[in-house]
């Protein structure tokens, strides 16, 4: 598969990035832009999108019963070089299947996402699920 996006500069307090007709307003202004998200933000969003478009993925073939998901990232960066050296998630399912289920669940969204396996290869990634 291929994907393609393309971005370009508003004006001083942001951007606009596009995708087959789906419009994102990034937050490029060095001083933040509250309307918009900056590139972390960016990219947790895109790796919460991952998370909860596995457990559409798996659920079907797990049997899984559920009647919702969230999911809750932060991130840690430094600045030399400017890099994220730590992510967190939190996984909530609102659903009445075992501890174990719940495991296996998460075991198949991190085994089968693509942003997730890409951002684990590079950044140390930890955090849990839960039922709600």
């Amino acid at each position: 598969m291929r994907y393609q996006v393309s971005a370009r500069r508003v004006d001083a307090t942001g951007s606009l990035a596009v995708a087959h007709g789906a419009e994102v307003a990034l937050g490029t202004d060095l001083a933040g832009n509250p309307a918009a998200m900056n590139p972390v933000e960016l990219l947790l969003s895109a790796l919460a999108a991952c998370m909860i478009k596995g457990v559409e993925r798996v659920t079907p073939m797990l049997g899984f019963q559920h009647e919702g998901v969230s999911v809750a990232l932060e991130a840690d960066r430094q600045d030399a070089p400017p890099k994220l050296v730590a992510i967190r998630y939190e996984i909530v399912v609102v659903t009445d299947e075992s501890d174990a289920r719940l495991d296996l669940l998460l075991r198949n969204i991190l085994k089968y996402g693509t942003i997730s396996n890409t951002l684990a290869g590079e950044v140390p990634m930890t955090g849990t699920i839960r039922r709600r």
